[in-house]
């Protein structure tokens, strides 16, 4: 049998970019078990208040909530238990040191199939203020509002 190709998303943050600001991204593996990634190929995870935290010098995945196999047996896995992620030393080191520096933290972006391998997409964040979601949703409604009139004038419906 083939070997998939491409992205295959299977779970999204939105959260995420709403509630930090998202300085770097890199794309890490995740230690599995089996039943876990049949789960996740049968598209089911969720990455809501997941984070991701240094222990020992490396980084693992907390809180991301993979539900049970339903054809599993006694086998199967824990649907909220600690994954470790699967980086390049240097990636570590990075990532560890930026978090030390304090006021960066590590939050999960998207989890997804890449050529068949489970990745997960991490982010390097800093927490936004409430003033800086509300100043998002004021520029991002007037940038709807441009395009929308300037859609309009473009199929000449003048307002």
């Amino acid at each position: 049998m083939p070997r998939e190709k491409g992205r295959k998303v299977v779970a999204s943050n939105k959260k995420a970019r709403h509630d930090y600001a998202i300085l770097d991204t890199y794309e890490a593996g995740m230690a599995l078990t089996g039943t876990e990634v049949k789960s996740l190929r049968a598209g089911r995870a969720s990455l809501v208040d997941a984070f991701a935290q240094e222990r020992d010098g490396e980084l693992y995945l907390h809180a991301m909530h993979i539900p049970e196999y339903t054809q599993g047996t006694w086998t199967n896995h824990e649907p909220r238990r600690t994954r470790k992620l699967l980086l390049n030393r240097g990636e570590l080191d990075k990532l560890i040191g930026k978090t030390r520096e304090g006021g960066l933290t590590i939050v999960p972006l998207q989890v997804y199939f890449s050529d068949g391998w489970a990745k997960v997409e991490i982010a390097l964040a800093k927490g936004k203020k409430s003033y800086d979601k509300r100043q998002d949703l004021a520029k991002r409604d007037a940038d709807r509002e441009i395009a929308r009139v300037s859609g309009r004038r473009g199929k000449g419906m003048d307002d």
